[in-house]
């Protein structure tokens, strides 16, 4: 019976690494938001929407990013099959 209470973790029984950070910064903080408490602050919600329009700017950066290197290799390709077909061409 001992060990199923010691394997069942609560949520106040483990810390997130970010946790952490937040703990750090503000230990007050930290305590007050794992007993419940949010924080009331208009400029908590301008973070929150900049984190989002953040992550979507650099979603669409990564998608960019795979794309080029698409085009990038297409390139090659083609060059690939320049340089052989002037190779057969000079051979001939």
């Amino acid at each position: 019976m001992a060990r199923n209470r010691q394997t069942q973790l609560n949520r106040n029984d483990v810390i997130r690494a970010s946790e952490i950070g937040q703990y750090m910064y503000c230990s007050i903080a930290w305590y007050l938001q794992r007993c419940g408490y949010e924080p009331d602050s208009p400029l908590l919600e301008v973070g929150k929407k900049t984190h989002v329009d953040l992550g979507i700017a650099i979603d669409s950066i990564q998608d960019e990013m795979k794309r080029s290197r698409r085009y990038a290799l297409a390139g090659c390709l083609f060059l690939i099959a320049a340089i052989i077909g002037i190779f057969y061409e000079v051979i001939l």
